[in-house]
């Protein structure tokens, strides 16, 4: 009696209040806020920035110098490319990926370097996207297109 769990060995305590679970692979200078969480088998690069209460599921990959806003979720298996012309060896080329706040980025999705994903944007699971995501929009398909608004999606997922 009063004995305590110790901490599952495969749970990784980061600054902030933050969570890594391993294996998993976090690059250098990865800057992130508080209260963020990094699944299993996810390969953050280096100089990643993610705001506070970001999500990243289990086999996520966000190459080097991509930004997550806050309140970000990337479902499990997505990939955030950097590199429109692999490989160009030389970040001088590269292009990382931007998520603003609130954003989804559903399983499974590829997100091509230089694109960005606006403020409460989704993208919808198993999508490629190749162009900009603006605010408050969802998309899906290969190539992703505007499917309907962000506050349509709610509604259809009950948080209307």
């Amino acid at each position: 009696m009063g004995e305590t769990n110790p901490e599952p060995e495969n749970r990784i305590s980061l600054p902030h209040d933050s969570v890594a679970w391993s294996p998993c692979m976090i690059g250098e200078n990865l800057s992130h806020g508080h209260k963020c969480s990094i699944g299993a088998l996810a390969h953050i690069g280096r100089n990643v920035t993610m705001g506070d209460k970001c999500r990243i599921q289990g086999g996520v990959y966000i190459a080097d110098g991509c930004s997550l806003g806050s309140s970000v979720f990337i479902g499990p298996n997505a990939t955030l490319l950097n590199d429109k012309y692999p490989p160009s060896g030389d970040s001088k080329y590269w292009s990382p990926v931007k998520i603003g706040d609130n954003a989804v980025i559903g399983g499974g999705a590829t997100v091509i370097a230089g694109c960005t994903v606006g403020k409460d944007a989704v993208l919808g699971a198993g999508s490629v996207l190749t162009k900009e995501i603006p605010s408050g929009e969802v998309w899906a398909g290969n190539p992703a297109k505007f499917m309907m608004n962000r506050e349509q999606y709610d509604s259809k997922r009950g948080n209307s």
